[in-house]
């Protein structure tokens, strides 16, 4: 089994920045896309920002300029810098990966689309 965790969120005020970081961890023989969806009540889930295992990357408008995304393929964590924090960035924050996962035969299995619990972001006023 694959599981995602998240960490890292919390309650700020405006402007401030948070990092959230989430770690795969399981049976895992590659991680292709992982990205980070948020979704704030009575809203529907969106993609924030992604970022492929050779290092592309692409961002939501509203988080252009001030969200960064990166990861660390040795650690299988994938991290959301987010500055200039605004209160509407506030919601529950979700990372994704899509995972291939090791087989008896040694070829590569298709890829499965994996999601954490999420981290509540908060920013006040």
């Amino acid at each position: 089994q694959v599981q995602l965790v998240e960490s890292g969120g919390g309650l700020v005020q405006a402007g401030e920045s948070l990092r959230l970081s989430c770690a795969a961890s399981g049976s895992i023989f590659r991680l292709n896309r992982m990205a980070w969806y948020r979704q704030a009540p009575g809203n529907q889930r969106e993609l924030v920002a992604s970022i492929f295992s050779e290092g592309s990357t692409n961002y939501a408008d509203s988080v252009k300029g001030r969200f960064t995304i990166s990861r660390d393929n040795a650690k299988n964590t994938v991290y959301l810098q987010m500055n200039s924090l605004k209160p509407e960035d506030a919601a529950v924050y979700y990372c994704n990966a899509g995972v291939v996962l090791p087989t008896h035969s040694g070829n590569p299995s298709p890829e499965y689309s994996y999601w954490g619990q999420g981290t509540q972001v908060t920013v006040s006023s």
